[in-house]
């Protein structure tokens, strides 16, 4: 057990990694999320509902495919 977390430690500790950058990313899109609707006189919603919502999923969308493009263009260009 120990050698197949050591020979997978680097996809173990990215996919570790993006989890905990999307739960901090739902949480700051919350906040943003419930700011507009308070500035335009609408209620604020719940975390659930946010993360489940369209607005959650495009936005998310939107960074990650930039942030793929960005890491493919890299690692084409270094290899």
């Amino acid at each position: 057990m120990k050698e197949k977390i050591r020979d997978q430690g680097l996809g173990i500790g990215f996919a570790l990694m993006f989890v905990l950058a999307l739960i901090g990313q739902s949480f700051a899109g919350l906040g943003v999320y419930n700011e507009n609707q308070i500035a335009h006189g609408s209620t604020p919603i719940g975390y659930w509902e946010f993360v489940t919502s369209s607005n959650f999923v495009v936005d998310e969308a939107e960074n990650w495919q930039s942030e793929y493009l960005q890491f493919f263009l890299f690692i084409l260009a270094t290899v």
